[in-house]
């Protein structure tokens, strides 16, 4: 499996280059020009040629593309125009909050749409399976951009009971020692801090997973659905065994693998789907920075931005490969 792996991970070096070089030129041939836009029109022309030199803006673009992967291959993302930091501690600030938002998404999609599948599944044509269905097509249908104003609408306008927008109350949080608030919360034992750090995420997470839980209620579904006509599954009732164990120890364990590969492929959607609604919720995560990157003409930020994306997508596509021969002890690379 590690050969195979290494395979994959030198296979996608190529994609890399490809994704980057293609963000790179779009940004250039987009409109606008990023040093009269953070200097501002009023600026002297001397001053303007003056940060062009500064950012090496004034090289050609190749020139600039073939440093760019030089001193990315070496850990370096350059200097943000915007923020006047370094690219990679300016994600750094930010990605916990996306990756906080992520994993409550992931949570509440799994938690709902497993089961909701798995019961749809095991009994089809029945009522469950009907409300299953529907409620599957009303997430794919959904989108979140308009079902983050709604609940915002619903919870934050009507009842006042989930906050709108931001990842915490001001003051309420403690010093941050990981930049994530929920863990921070647990290691000071701030109690207060965690409750409002949930009320906070509750909306985005609803709104970021709802999609996919109706894709992966339906994936399931008809994945138990599929294994439940198996001749192991027919021999596992004739000898006696209970319905129970026979639906969660033989079926939906040998239905695991189409789960887990819409569940991986569905975190890097998440990630990049986070875009929207960061910008809905006003959560200061990646996806809002990238809004931020793309308006400020930021190329160090934005190709930044997408080659964390671009990794993000490769690790977790790896992680799926690498859990397939755990589920299945069948499959072997």
């Amino acid at each position: 499996m590690t050969l195979y792996l290494l395979q994959r991970l030198f296979g996608t070096l190529p994609v890399l280059l490809l994704i980057t070089l293609l963000v790179f030129v779009l940004l250039h041939v987009a409109p606008g020009d990023p040093v009269t836009m953070l200097l501002g029109q009023d600026t002297t022309a001397a001053d303007l040629a003056e940060a062009k030199k500064r950012w090496g803006l004034d090289q050609p673009v190749h020139v600039q593309y073939v440093k760019f992967v030089l001193s990315a291959a070496a850990g370096d993302l350059g200097k943000s125009f915007r923020f006047s930091a370094p690219v990679r501690e300016v994600i750094a600030q930010r990605l916990p909050a996306t990756i906080e938002l992520a994993i409550f998404s992931i949570l509440i999609a799994v938690a709902l749409a497993v089961p909701l599948g798995v019961w749809s599944g095991s009994r089809p044509n029945s009522w469950i399976d009907n409300l299953g269905t529907s409620f599957g097509l009303f997430g794919i249908s959904m989108p979140n951009f308009w079902l983050g104003i709604m609940l915002i609408l619903l919870f934050a306008g009507t009842f006042h009971v989930l906050p709108s927008a931001g990842r915490s109350t001001y003051g309420v949080a403690g010093p941050s020692q990981t930049g994530f608030y929920f863990l921070d919360s647990l290691l000071q034992r701030n109690w207060p801090a965690l409750k409002d750090a949930l009320l906070h995420v509750a909306l985005p997470a609803v709104a970021l997973g709802t999609n996919m839980i109706g894709i992966l209620m339906r994936v399931t579904r008809s994945s138990v659905l599929e294994t439940t006509s198996e001749e192991y599954v027919v021999t596992a009732r004739a000898k006696g065994l209970g319905e129970q164990s026979v639906l969660w120890r033989h079926v939906f364990s040998n239905a695991l693998v189409p789960i887990v590969t819409v569940v991986g492929l569905e975190v890097g959607t998440l990630l990049s789907g986070s875009i929207i609604v960061e910008t809905v919720f006003a959560w200061p995560g990646i996806g809002s920075l990238l809004i931020t990157g793309v308006s400020a003409r930021d190329y160090p930020l934005v190709t930044g931005l997408v080659l964390m994306y671009t990794l993000a997508f490769v690790t977790i596509n790896l992680i799926i490969d690498a859990l397939y021969a755990f589920i299945d002890p069948r499959i072997r690379y």
